[in-house]
């Protein structure tokens, strides 16, 4: 079958999100097709190039998220009075205003436009609709004219779009927080809802593009899904939504100084947003049960929620998995990138109060600093470091070695990160925020006791296969590892069932595996556009299953059929040549 790959910032660029994860997808599905389709954030990112892409991998399409280009659309006047009807109506949906029947006056405030409701099969008369439903009209109303019309990205940039967004904020029964914006706040407002919807000028939903393709999966939730909707709409694509950090949840997390009416108006388009995607896909996957709490609380129906773990390479930590003893059995070890919201000035802490109890204990932290702000927070905890034991102090002057290093991976003691969780005996986690922490399950394949906090979803990693203590509590963190470094016994046990877990559930095989079961249930579902029969009617499958049994199959001998009933028996060790065509029904 042919997949379209939906990225963003991601895949196949060099760097950027779920990269590793499209990466190992798309080479472990080397009997399916791959279009890509990827929406890049920076030109640093797209300066840096692309990764190595397989033989598989059919097409690839990118378009900018960082700029936008005029597209030099000049709108008639029945085409802004569309625009306008339905950029009032998405605008209204995020301030909270109500809406009126699709007859009644255009503007902000006013009802969901008939071409909108014509295109998702919403009520002519007039009937009253859900929030989600004039959500959804508003948006494939603008999808269908930047369609008609060769783009939008000049008329949501306009002046026209701002003074919209205003009046949709102004408007009785708007709520509180959106009438509070000012101008300054409804600029920064429509500049993110511009950046958001640049997808619908895109000309990817066409026959020759999205059109052609089985299915799409979104590799994020977000501007991802969106060309994914569109697929669906126009060419009625089914929609795969995959998730390993909800994209509503790092909206909250990484907006927390912004104006309230700011922060309000894009969480309003972002649930929206999501819960459209979660609604119109087939199947959404999460990485996690922390990420499947958020998307079922965001509109996610139970039945289409399917937990994918992350795939995770065992390869490069099978050396040490498979002889897990460690170099000093006095050491712990952190291994992650640098920054705040791993809160190491609670591991040092807590490692002042363990160095109080094991006096030959040492704490290994090894990592790089996640750009200027991680850069700045290493300093910290050197100084801090320092501070804490200052009879051992690093420099020339120092009494003796401290007993807390600093150290990246790539250098002659530590090649790799396996060497790292091999130099110590216990692997730590000390974060305040956390999703899949993919540095917990390194540990595990290396056969490693581990310590970690309770965030995000560390315990469902961990599995009763490690100590978990609450974040920011230094005296349990130290108290914890003092009890795995007394307790060599308990370490390897721990650390063996630790490894037999990671090998069971976060191996790339499993990753791959689930996925190519979700992708034949909905093609199963949903025919094949571009494979169709004599009659011209869409086929489920591009080649009879039969055909990749390793068998060939004859009519069933006489005897047989006395036995068994009417039937096809399998002559070996003949491979099938000729497909046959399968029974009735069984298409």
């Amino acid at each position: 079958m042919r997949i379209g790959l939906l990225t963003e910032g991601g895949y196949p660029y060099v760097s950027g999100d779920a990269r590793l994860w499209c990466d190992r997808l798309v080479h472990g599905l080397a009997q399916h097709e791959f279009d890509v389709y990827a929406l890049s954030r920076s030109q640093h990112q797209e300066d840096e190039g692309w990764i190595p892409l397989p033989r598989n991998v059919r097409r690839v399409r990118t378009a900018p998220l960082w700029m936008a280009e005029d597209d030099e659309v000049v709108l008639g006047r029945r085409a802004r009075r569309r625009f306008a009807e339905c950029f009032g109506e998405l605008a209204a949906v995020l301030c909270g205003a109500p809406g009126a029947p699709s007859g009644g006056a255009s503007g902000a405030a006013g009802g969901a436009p008939k071409s909108a409701l014509r295109a998702t099969g919403g009520d002519p008369g007039g009937a009253p609709t859900s929030e989600a439903d004039r959500f959804a009209n508003a948006l494939y109303g603008l999808a269908e004219l930047a369609r008609e019309e060769g783009g939008l990205t000049g008329a949501l940039r306009s002046e026209a779009a701002v003074r919209t967004l205003e009046r949709a904020c102004r408007a009785p029964g708007a709520h509180r927080t959106a009438r509070e914006a000012r101008v300054p706040d409804l600029l920064t407002v429509a500049a993110h809802l511009e950046r958001a919807l640049r997808p619908l000028s895109l000309d990817w939903y066409e026959d020759d593009g999205l059109g052609a393709v089985d299915l799409c999966h979104a590799a994020s939730g977000g501007p991802a899904a969106l060309p994914g909707l569109l697929a669906r709409h126009f060419t009625g694509v089914p929609l795969v939504v995959t998730e390993y950090g909800v994209r509503l949840r790092t909206h909250y997390l990484t907006t927390p100084d912004a104006p309230p009416a700011v922060r309000h108006l894009l969480a309003a388009f972002q649930g929206r947003l999501a819960a459209e995607a979660y609604g119109r896909a087939e199947v959404v996957t999460a990485g996690n049960t922390h990420a499947r709490r958020w998307q079922e609380r965001c509109g996610a129906e139970r039945e289409k929620l399917r937990t994918v773990y992350p795939g995770m390479d065992a390869r490069p930590f099978a050396e040490v998995g498979e002889s897990p003893d460690c170099a000093d059995p006095d050491t712990l070890v952190w291994v992650g990138r640098v920054e705040p919201a791993k809160d190491l000035v609670s591991l040092l802490h807590a490692f002042a109060e363990v160095r109080k109890q094991s006096p030959r204990a040492r704490l290994r932290i090894v990592g790089a600093p996640a750009g200027p702000e991680g850069a700045a927070y290493l300093g910290h905890c050197r100084t801090l470091a320092a501070q804490l034991f200052p009879d051992e102090a690093e420099g020339p002057h120092a009494a003796g070695d401290n007993p807390v290093s600093f150290e990246e991976t790539g250098g002659p003691e530590l090649p790799a990160s396996a060497d790292a969780y091999a130099s110590g005996a216990v692997t730590v986690l000390s974060s305040v925020v956390e999703g899949f922490p993919v540095g917990l399950v390194e540990a595990m394949l290396c056969g490693r006791a581990t310590v970690s906090t309770d965030v995000g979803a560390v315990v469902e990693v961990i599995g009763g296969t490690g100590l978990v203590v609450p974040p920011r509590n230094p005296r349990a963190l130290a108290e914890a590892c003092v009890a795995l470094l007394r307790d060599p016994e308990r370490r390897a046990r721990l650390g063996a069932a630790a490894r037999a877990r990671a090998l069971e559930l976060f191996t790339v095989e499993q990753n791959i595996e689930a996925f190519h079961g979700i992708y034949l249930e909905i093609v199963s579902r949903a025919p094949v556009r571009r494979v169709l029969d004599g009659a011209g009617e869409p086929l489920p499958f591009a080649v009879p299953a039969e055909a990749h049994v390793p068998v060939r199959w004859t009519a069933a001998s006489p005897s047989l059929a006395a036995r068994s009933g009417p039937g096809w028996a399998a002559s070996r060790p003949v491979r099938a040549t000729t497909p046959l065509p399968a029974p009735e029904g069984a298409r």
